[in-house]
């Protein structure tokens, strides 16, 4: 049986409990709508996948202390910093079963609370007092924006190759997994055997969810995703379905695909779905996904078997065996 998100969590509960104190102490602000919009945002109910993935990550080397706990609400801040951000870019008026913050507050609102929880973040890398953090962070920030600009590149445009979109993917949603996992072996002083193997484990992890996040849009339940089904077509985004079933579809299906990347919109999703399941794109989706996480769980065989070590792996089965 795959293992649920609760019982990966179980064996770091404590420190969890720990980063959501962390998060709630530095989220403060005398600014109200700051306040308002931030706890908005970290409370809508998200998985908390990337604070719990450097929470590991840390314990699987042995990490001790307060400072880990730090390094996973930074990472967080910055996550939710770009997702303040993107729903304003994508015109999302829903995520994780709510309203967007921007569709409560206005952009100019989320963006500008997206800017306090990044530079809140990095006022926190300053007191770990630890460069190599701090110059993690600062990457992973720049090729997170990077990855941004390339997929609005790639928007409307149904030439896009799967090369292409790999690159997004991973500047876009992989890289912040990697900072994540990096920085919780810095913490723990960890040898660069250990730091390289949970770079590359953050880095196959966090392709595989963006891959299952692609074919969820096309088949997971609205209410379970927790965002509209569709939304990546109607913003015209060629995401690894679609861009496989344009190469292995008949010219009609070519014809829809190409049409509906062009113009976006969701009013030929039914029929762009039957195109998409004919020729069996979900599944090779589906497959990569897969494939990058076995090379997540096999990067981990250079570290000390441990629950920690456990529950990463058992992370990487979950990441590919979910529904939402």
């Amino acid at each position: 049986m795959p293992q649920t998100l609760e019982n990966i969590k179980a064996c770091v509960t404590p420190d969890l409990q720990v980063v959501d104190q962390v998060i709630r102490a530095h989220l403060a602000s005398d600014v109200v709508l700051i306040n308002q919009v931030a706890e908005y945002i970290i409370q809508s109910g998200g998985k908390r996948i990337r604070p719990v993935v450097t929470i590991l990550a840390g314990r699987a080397c042995g990490a001790q202390g307060t400072q880990l706990a730090e390094a996973a609400a930074i990472v967080e801040f910055v996550h939710t910093a770009t997702l303040l951000h993107d729903d304003v870019v994508d015109e999302s008026s829903l995520r994780r079963g709510h309203e967007t913050a921007n569709a409560v507050w206005g952009n100019q609102a989320s963006v500008l609370v997206g800017d306090y929880l990044y530079s809140r973040a990095f006022e926190m890398m300053v007191t770990l007092n630890h460069m190599r953090i701090m110059d993690v962070m600062a990457g992973a920030t720049n090729k997170i924006a990077e990855g941004e600009v390339l997929q609005l590149m790639n928007a409307n445009d149904p030439d896009t190759t799967e090369e292409r979109y790999l690159e997004v993917i991973y500047r876009k949603t992989a890289k912040l997994f990697e900072a994540g996992t990096q920085i919780a072996a810095i913490v723990a002083n960890a040898n660069s055997s250990h730091e390289q193997a949970l770079v590359h484990y953050g880095k196959h992890l966090g392709n595989a969810f963006q891959l299952v996040d692609d074919v969820l849009d096309y088949r997971a339940n609205r209410d379970d995703l927790g965002k509209n089904l569709g939304d990546d077509l109607a913003e015209g985004k060629p995401t690894l379905p679609l861009i496989h079933a344009l190469k292995h579809g008949n010219s009609t299906q070519q014809e829809l695909i190409r049409n509906a990347i062009e113009n976006g919109g969701i009013e030929s999703l039914h029929e762009i779905t039957t195109a998409i399941e004919s020729t069996g794109s979900l599944e090779y989706t589906a497959q990569r996904a897969q494939q990058e996480a076995n090379r997540a769980i096999q990067s981990l065989t250079a570290l000390p078997n441990s629950e920690f070590v456990q529950a990463l792996k058992d992370l990487a089965k979950f990441a590919v065996s979910r529904s939402y």
